[in-house]
């Protein structure tokens, strides 16, 4: 590792650690939260404690609710794939084995999608290998809900990470409020998750600085406000994120189709900020070589060992330990890597990204209302 590593935000609790800890406030027994009779997580997609603190005139209820501790830290790598997993589930990738946005499905010699990979690369049920909170939850009687939009409320993802709620697909985020205020409210004992991509997809496409991003934080804050006002007083809400989010021009886009960079080169997972790079056979050594002689100076290039034994997935099961690349390179300075051999350049219209450690995009909100907030 030619660069040391940044260190966990001494602010921060863990993204794992909220629903154990929503979970143990309904019992009285949390360290975080104030005791409530009924919980609802929302979970802004996309929406970084750094980004918010950049836009409070668009996000007035949410700036003014969010303490200076008010921040947890999200997990490696930061993407929501594995974020939404590590919440859900309360366990690190490297036991869940969702460690990216992309990654190898070891024995097949191919690249899957962690997010639509059920219904697009045939991946077993059983490839989120971590038991969801909500089935446990379910199984010893709470009522649970999911609350999304509908085209996310039969995914194999959702199902694989939600199994054992109720499953609500509602496009509208006010209508989406609504209803989970109400289940909550219908249901004393519930633990109620609460999703909003909407803010992360705006993102991508036109960046986090953008005007249609300060626009959708608009809207999503009234979101929030409309939820804590709808709750009953004995409801905790927490409003949180999976990552945050940094805007990569694309003038600071790195092409490496060609050249020493994919040389030993097999397979090309994670995303554009945070890389696996798997070799092949015996190559992997000159391969971490190639990349760090080139980009240690604006990147973290870390072997598999490497990133393993820094604790960046967590511990790390046997079984996942071949779905993380020979090499990693997650970016440290704002740009974003793309294999420009490939035949689909879409990817790269791409403004807001994130996937790698830096606090921008690790740092998300964890805002307490209703009951929490006493």
């Amino acid at each position: 590792m030619s660069t040391s590593l940044p260190g966990p935000s001494p602010r921060a609790r863990s993204l794992t650690g909220v629903l154990p800890e929503s979970i143990a406030a309904m019992a009285g027994e949390s360290t975080w939260f104030a005791p409530a009779r009924s919980v609802v997580i929302f979970l802004l997609d996309g929406l970084g404690a750094a980004n918010l603190t950049a836009r409070t005139g668009h996000a007035r209820f949410l700036a003014a609710a969010m303490g200076r501790r008010d921040v947890a830290q999200t997990v490696f790598p930061s993407t929501t794939a594995a974020a939404l997993t590590a919440l859900l589930t309360g366990e690190p990738p490297g036991r869940s084995g969702m460690v990216g946005y992309r990654a190898l499905v070891p024995g097949a010699d191919r690249i899957a999608n962690q997010l639509r990979g059920w219904e697009q690369d045939d991946l077993p049920a059983d490839w989120q290998r971590a038991r969801p909170i909500l089935e446990r939850e379910s199984a010893s009687g709470r009522a649970c809900f999911v609350v999304t939009r509908a085209e996310y409320a039969t995914t194999g993802f959702t199902h694989s990470t939600t199994r054992g709620a109720e499953v609500f697909g509602v496009d509208d985020l006010d209508e989406r409020v609504d209803l989970a205020a109400d289940v909550a409210g219908g249901n004393p004992g519930a633990l109620v998750y609460l999703y909003a991509p909407d803010l992360d997809a705006v993102g991508h496409r036109a960046g986090w600085e953008s005007d249609e991003w300060s626009a959708m934080l608009e809207r999503v804050d009234a979101a929030a406000a409309r939820m804590a006002r709808r709750l009953r007083p004995d409801t905790g809400l927490v409003v949180t994120a999976d990552h945050g989010m940094i805007d990569v021009p694309r003038h600071r886009h790195v092409l490496f189709g060609d050249g020493a960079l994919t040389e030993g080169l097999r397979h090309v997972g994670g995303e554009p900020r945070m890389v696996h790079l798997y070799a092949e056979s015996g190559a992997a050594d000159h391969l971490a070589e190639r990349w760090r002689s080139s980009e240690s100076s604006r990147s973290w290039v870390l072997t598999r060992d490497e990133a393993i034994a820094a604790g960046l997935f967590g511990t790390v099961d046997g079984v996942v330990r071949p779905r993380i690349g020979d090499v990693l390179v997650a970016a440290r300075q704002s740009i974003a890597y793309y294999d420009d051999r490939v035949a689909d350049t879409s990817p790269q219209k791409m403004v807001g990204q994130h996937g790698s450690l830096t606090s921008e995009e690790r740092t998300v909100p964890l805002i307490r209302l209703g009951a929490f907030a006493r």
